[in-house]
């Protein structure tokens, strides 16, 4: 292996990649679209759930119930309406996600230490929401019943009951419970999954486009030169807009970094080379930039976005689906970069997935090595 010739073909990419406008921009804007796109747009924090609410009552009692729902951040009660039927008509055209019903004995019930009975409606298209809505408001229901208990029990001279189990639950890692904390780092996954193969699945189709290849294989430059020579660009590049995105995750989203800048890249360096050499293979075998850049997304973001854990947890998948994961590199990813960012994790407990992101990364730089040699037969 002869470094000027690595130093050359470098050299040349470079000034391919300052001339063509479409990479720079994939290189600066699309890591700064999708941090933001995702970081604003995608959030499992269920806030201000639009309510409408049917008082049957009309008591001190349901009035109080009602200002500890309206006092909460996760609801907005945007009407008090009349009837039930008027209920029922906000959540059919959507003025409301939730309906509260309060019965009309409720203020008795309390009074009296019984048992006192609100109705809540879910608009369920949304199941994920719906569910969410539901506990939150279970949960403040409960809540509201074990004082009005309290309260009930102490007039009558009586001592409350201690309670048989106390519960101290402590969050950890991600104290305010914050989707934004686990979204961010797996959005700088997802881009560097994304911008890395499809700017290396341009290089090989690129020459060949524009007839160059043949001037190029006569050279005496080998395979494994030309690969190392084309994709050391965009490894840098690539690791530029890694710290880039993660940057704007701690400055601009407020998400902790607890982990190790040494391992932080040390875990990005060997992702960078699974999806830079996934992207070179894609552009030896396609020949046609239009095709490998539209397969690098098909093989890079549909898996990554859904397969790795960044969405939706891939211990609650299918259990055929769980093993299908296992065959995805941004699931190694996702799951250390998670943890360095968050945890702080080191090394020595993360050695599983390091060690599955060195199989790919030495597999799939030997099938890119291959494939070239195989074409220039």
């Amino acid at each position: 292996m002869r470094y000027h010739r690595l130093r050359a073909i470098a050299w040349k990419e470079l000034v391919q990649i300052s001339r063509d406008s479409r990479s720079i921009a994939i290189v600066v804007i699309m890591p700064l679209v999708l941090m933001l796109a995702f970081g604003y747009g995608v959030s499992f924090d269920i806030k201000h759930v639009r309510t409408y609410v049917f008082d049957r009552d009309g008591s001190q009692q349901s009035q109080d119930f009602l200002k500890r729902l309206q006092a909460s951040e996760y609801f907005h009660i945007v009407r008090g309406v009349e009837t039930y039927r008027d209920l029922i008509d906000g959540i059919d055209r959507g003025d409301c996600v939730l309906g509260v019903v309060i019965a009309p004995d409720f203020s008795e019930k309390v009074k009296s230490g019984g048992m006192a009975s609100v109705q809540v409606i879910v608009d369920a298209t949304d199941a994920n929401s719906a569910n969410v809505a539901m506990n939150y408001v279970e949960a403040l229901g409960q809540d509201y019943a074990r004082r009005v208990q309290a309260t009930w029990i102490e007039r009558r001279g009586q001592r409350s009951p201690e309670a048989s189990l106390n519960i101290a639950a402590r969050t950890w890692f991600n104290e305010d419970l914050e989707s934004m904390a686990n979204i961010v780092p797996g959005v700088i996954a997802i881009v560097m999954a994304v911008v890395g193969t499809f700017l290396t699945s341009l290089t090989i189709a690129r020459e060949w486009e524009r007839g160059t290849m043949e001037q190029l294989v006569s050279t005496p430059i080998s395979p494994i030169e030309l690969m190392i020579g084309k994709l050391a660009p965009y490894l840098v590049i690539g690791l530029l807009d890694t710290f880039l995105c993660a940057a704007i995750g701690v400055w601009w989203f407020q998400v902790p970094f607890r982990g190790t800048l040494s391992l932080f890249f040390l875990t990005s360096v060997l992702f960078l080379l699974v999806v830079l050499s996934m992207g070179y293979v894609l552009s030896v075998v396609m020949k046609s930039q239009l095709a490998a850049s539209q397969m690098s997304m098909v093989v890079t973001f549909l898996p990554a976005f859904l397969l790795s854990g960044f969405i939706f947890p891939i211990d609650q998948m299918p259990r055929v689906i769980q093993v299908v994961t296992y065959i995805i590199p941004a699931r190694y990813f996702m799951a250390m970069i998670r943890a360095v960012f968050l945890k702080g994790t080191p090394i020595v407990l993360l050695w599983t997935n390091l060690l599955a992101l060195i199989i790919f990364a030495t597999v799939l730089v030997l099938v890119a090595t291959r494939a070239f040699r195989k074409q220039l037969g």
